[in-house]
């Protein structure tokens, strides 16, 4: 039988030989963690490399993504369809091994890590996930979900300020399915040395006690026994997540780097690497693995088992509660309720119906009362502002350590909310929201942009959305945000100018499976406007013409959200001195853009000059109002900070006045 530390060192050997090979890579940690992988993978781990997806497996997150050799090895060792060609071509144009691992790239990567702490934050959104499926569908005697989360990280990830806001709501909700193995190597990247010692000296394990987890500290991340009598306490553990503290040696093997930063984040250079091979008794040439080797690594036929003894349960759990089981089938397959699209069509009506004139905010609200009793898989949740964001809703049960729920109360922890409702959405089975001020949305940028990099679903509910919250000032009043958050690929941005058009996008959020949505929702209210059936079904194109000009068109206002009111009065005032304005309602630009071009055209013709109102920074309508056929257009917008005072007087202290607006008509014609 081949020994765990030669199963432990085929990881070593393709890590160093693969960072080689590229020219780039980091061989430190892969070479380091090599141990606790096998500890993990090779006994505890419940996964079927075969079956990538089946529902009930135990979920992998490696934190530290710049280690992704390590769960390359790891993947290609245990018969994942990763073949050592891809490993060969690691960091590569269109490999499956990019440099950080990537979701929907690389079957067995459950999330796309790199940016340091958000892999632990994903996880515990995973195991959150875990916890609420357990509620809504375990029966005495049927646990068939009943999976863990274990995720590896390293010291960036303590350091990095989106662990402490992520952990600390996992402590508090007793995630005790999430086991985290914490790589303290003691080593980064800033100095000759690389000691961090100099300016990291938390005490790490006092920390997460603080927290509320379950630590094991001091475990030798190099003796098995240790690992496994650490992982044993792990998931004997039911009331609380724990933290594994390993020490160990980053770069193990390698004669002169080991312990170094030198391991950290550079290949190790020819001679290096042939010095590693002879101080672990590597006999094997670059990229060799033995057959023995496979076979003490080979995961498949122990991982189909596994889901066939699944498969047994849950058929059991569907002859006694076939309801339900129809309902997780529904879940798993991504699929939304058959009385979906029914009942939108009554609410949408029912909208229409009552026209009513409140803040968008409160249409979310609306739309989240209305949705959820038909889409029993919506998760939400706010950032300490459930009272001002409306995210609550009638039925809202709030999660806690005793048990699940569909409402989280994340704190404030804009960051890892929304690196958590990432987690959500990827581990299957929920649709998650989660709200703050849109101002705020800049401490959830980077968790966002991974949002839309993995093109998953996720439903971004901003309020107080531009310089109408008023008094609260300049700090808190939204001016670039909108473009910001335009500017992310693969992110839908909605900005509703009243109930039906915020009814509209909340529908559109739940059923676009292949990215995220943001809706930014005034403070204020917003005056219900009527459309013909026509126009109600064009708002699902993000841009469309709200008010004709009654003739030729000499110019097109383009407006959205709480500007689109002014834009229907400085129609009527130019119509008064006889200049036919047509108002088109855009309410998600990327939405309109991936409209067909004679819709595009229709909605904006070709040759008519067009000015933009709206309140935020000019330059992102440039492309919609630039130079066209000769004309110029114009936008009305702001592009400096606001001010504190009540909101109508911001407004029109920063020239949001129909006086202004047909002053800019008149400028382009």
């Amino acid at each position: 039988m081949v020994s765990r530390s030669t199963l432990a060192n085929a990881i070593r050997a393709l890590a160093m030989d693969a960072v080689q090979q590229a020219n780039s890579g980091h061989p430190g940690m892969p070479m380091g963690m090599a141990d606790i992988a096998e500890a993990l993978w090779n006994h505890h781990l419940r996964h079927n490399p075969s079956h990538p997806h089946w529902f009930d497996r135990d979920r992998f997150v490696l934190s530290n993504g710049h280690g992704s050799m390590l769960l390359y090895a790891l993947l290609h060792l245990t018969g994942y369809e990763l073949p050592i060609g891809e490993l060969k071509n690691f960091r590569q144009l269109h490999s499956k091994t990019p440099g950080h691992p990537e979701y929907g790239i690389t079957p067995g990567v459950e999330t796309t890590t790199g940016p340091l702490g958000q892999g632990i934050a994903n996880a515990v959104g995973f195991a959150i996930a875990e916890k609420v499926l357990a509620a809504q569908f375990n029966r005495a005697g049927h646990d068939i979900i009943d999976h863990r989360t274990y995720v590896f990280l390293g010291d960036g990830c303590m350091m990095e300020g989106i662990s402490h806001e992520a952990c600390a709501l996992a402590g508090t909700l007793g995630l005790s399915k999430l086991i985290a193995f914490y790589d303290d190597n003691g080593i980064s990247i800033d100095s000759e040395k690389g000691r961090i010692s100099s300016w990291f000296t938390d005490n790490t394990p006092q920390r997460f006690e603080a927290y509320g987890w379950h630590v094991v500290a001091n475990v030798d991340g190099h003796d098995f026994a240790a690992l496994d009598a650490a992982i044993a306490k792990a998931k004997a553990e039911h009331a609380r997540p724990t933290l594994i503290c390993c020490k160990t040696i980053i770069g193990k093997g390698a004669p002169k780097k080991a312990n170094t930063g030198g391991a950290h984040g550079a290949p190790l250079g020819k001679e290096e690497v042939a010095g590693a091979r002879v101080s672990l008794g590597w006999e094997y040439p670059p990229f060799e693995i033995p057959a023995d080797v496979y076979a003490g690594w080979d995961a498949r036929a122990k991982g189909a088992a596994v889901e066939t003894d699944w498969n047994a349960k849950f058929a059991a759990y569907k002859r006694e509660y076939p309801q339900l089981a129809a309902e997780l089938e529904r879940r798993i397959a991504g699929e939304l309720p058959a009385n979906w699209r029914a009942h939108c069509a009554a609410y949408l009506a029912q909208t229409v119906a009552q026209g009513e004139t409140i803040a968008t905010r409160k249409a979310s609200q609306n739309s989240i009362e209305a949705l959820a009793p038909a889409l029993p898989e919506l998760i939400g949740g706010s950032a300490d502002l459930a009272a001002s964001n409306l995210t609550l809703w009638s039925g809202s049960k709030p999660l806690s350590s005793e048990g699940g729920g569909n409402y989280i109360y994340f704190g404030v922890r804009e960051f890892a909310m929304t690196a958590i409702t990432n987690g959500l959405t990827l581990h299957g089975g929920l649709i998650p929201y989660a709200a703050t001020f849109l101002t705020f949305s800049d401490y959830a940028r980077n968790a966002l942009r991974m949002a839309a990099l993995m093109k998953v679903r996720g439903v971004f509910v901003y309020t107080h959305d531009s310089i109408g919250l008023g008094e609260d000032g300049p700090t808190h009043q939204s001016v670039e945000h909108a473009a910001v958050l335009r500017l992310l690929p693969n992110m839908d941005v909605w900005r509703p100018c009243d109930t039906m058009e915020t009814a509209v996008a909340w529908i559109a959020a739940v059923e676009r499976a292949d990215g995220p949505t943001s809706l930014l929702l005034s403070r204020q209210n917003l005056q219900f406007q009527k459309r013909d059936p026509q126009q109600l079904k064009d708002i699902a194109r993000g841009g469309y013409v709200l008010a004709e000009a009654g003739g030729q068109p000499r110019c097109v206002l383009i407006a959205t959200g709480s500007e689109i009111q002014l834009a229907l009065e400085a129609q009527q005032a130019l119509a008064h001195a006889g200049i036919a304005v047509r108002v088109v309602s855009m309410p998600c630009t990327s939405v309109f853009d991936r409209q067909d071009a004679a819709w595009r055209a229709a909605v904006l013709p070709h040759g008519v000059p067009r000015v933009a109102v709206e309140a935020g920074v000019t330059d992102f309508w440039r492309k919609y109002v630039g130079a066209v056929d000769g004309e110029h257009g114009a936008v009305v917008g702001i592009d400096r900070y606001g001010e504190s005072a009540p909101a109508a007087e911001v407004f029109k202290y920063f020239g949001f006045t129909v006086e202004n607006v047909v002053e800019k008509v008149r400028s382009v014609l």
